[in-house]
Order: C-alpha cells, then sequence, then structure tokens
C-alpha cells in the first residue's frame, strides 16, 4: 500500500513536490512547474497550499 509522504531524497524546500511525484509516478520537474504555475495564477492560495501540505503531509523515512 502506498502512503502520501514528503520526498527525503527529492526535495528542493520540503519535499511537498517530491512526495506528490513519487506518489503519482511522474517526474518532480513537472509537479514543480505546475505548482508553480498555480501560485503564480493564484498568487495567494497556491503558497498556502504549499505551506498546508508541508505541515499536513508526513515526511518520509
Amino acid at each position: 500500500m502506498r502512503r502520501l509522504t514528503r520526498s527525503q531524497s527529492n526535495r528542493m524546500l520540503a519535499g511537498v513536490c517530491g512526495g506528490l511525484a513519487e506518489y503519482f509516478g511522474i517526474d518532480p520537474t513537472v509537479v514543480r512547474l505546475a505548482w508553480a504555475l498555480l501560485s503564480l495564477a493564484t498568487v495567494w492560495p497556491g503558497f498556502v497550499a504549499y505551506i498546508v501540505a508541508w505541515i499536513v503531509i508526513p515526511p518520509g523515512y
């Protein structure tokens, strides 16, 4: 069974995008670009969502 965790090996800031990429089996660069575009398009909700995900998603081991 797979669990969504923050990545410990594929991280730039908190490992949220790397963890999402590992969970869905896609390239982390795609997730990072999509999140960056979402954050720029919506300004605050993208940044707030990242911080919430940082707090809610447990770290991987």
